[in-house]
């Protein structure tokens, strides 16, 4: 899914706004391909993936939901999904970020708890569509 925002929107260029939005920098080793993650959970995957494209006057952050790593040997694929209720909740959690931004460019005077009171923590563990994992112990013993 794609949000595509005006640059004048975010006052910081939109690799420290990922950064302050919960994103980690990752550069893929085989393509040098430069994105950001954000964990969904203490693994690796399920993560939200983020490509930024910079054009002339826009940004486009194009967001998908990693849902494991490619199983097979040789693969460069995996299990995504670019729409869905985790992609969707984080998009308009961006929103609201960036949106943030945009009022302490006018007003100058939003603090950061007043975007978090919005936005809330960005936790979204609790979301259904992330399945908890159990441990093999409790596999055993229950």
């Amino acid at each position: 899914m794609k949000l595509i925002i005006n640059k004048n929107q975010i006052n910081e260029n939109p690799e420290q706004f990922l950064r302050r939005a919960g994103y980690g920098f990752i550069q893929d080793r085989r393509s040098g391909n430069e994105s950001f993650v954000r964990r969904l959970t203490r693994d690796f995957y399920p993560r939200l993936h983020m490509y930024v494209d910079k054009k002339d006057t826009e940004v486009i952050f194009n967001l998908h939901l990693d849902q494991k790593q490619a199983s097979y040997a040789g693969a460069h694929m995996h299990n995504a999904e670019y729409d869905g209720e985790i992609v969707e909740r984080e998009i308009e959690r961006l929103k609201i970020l960036i949106n943030s931004a945009a009022d302490k460019i006018s007003s100058g005077n939003i603090k950061q708890e007043d975007v978090f009171d919005k936005v809330g923590d960005g936790s979204l563990e609790k979301s259904k569509n992330v399945k908890e994992k159990i441990s093999w112990f409790k596999k055993i013993f229950g």
